[in-house]
């Protein structure tokens, strides 16, 4: 099936998690602990704010990821710019209250279809982030 011309895919990971939205709120906005679980940056959770992704997988390969974000609702949802490597998309943070505690929904939206190789990573990346988010949220008071 051939996809229109301009169209985007999006990834989306959605995840139940045993902790309130304000404590994976602040493990999605406060720089040392977005180290955590994703990658160095300096990011500071206002609108406009320009930031950057770092990581160093090898010594000899340095991504470097341009962000900006674009929403802030405290303890509901975030989104930003995510740029780098040829990829121009955005991420979005969904959360919302539950019995059990929080479900968190992340979308990266922007894929278009002749990257298929980023698609992929992304599909098989997220998950393994929240993993590391959920081992970050188990560890902060």
């Amino acid at each position: 099936m051939n996809e229109p011309s301009g169209a985007t895919r999006s990834v989306v990971v959605e995840r139940e998690f045993p902790f309130p939205p304000d404590k994976i709120w602040r493990a999605l906005t406060q720089p040392h602990l977005i180290e955590e679980w994703l990658m160095k940056n300096d990011f500071v959770p206002l609108v406009g704010h320009r930031f950057n992704l770092h990581s160093t997988p090898r010594p000899d390969v340095n991504i470097v990821l341009d962000c900006e974000v674009l929403v802030v609702e405290p303890n509901k949802t975030l989104s930003y710019t995510w740029a780098g490597l040829g990829l121009e998309s955005v991420v979005t943070w969904t959360l919302t209250p539950t019995r059990a505690g929080t479900h968190l929904r992340m979308e990266q939206s922007g894929f278009r279809s002749d990257q298929r190789q980023a698609y992929g990573g992304a599909r098989s990346g997220w998950p393994r982030i929240l993993e590391n988010l959920e081992q970050v949220l188990g560890r902060i008071p």
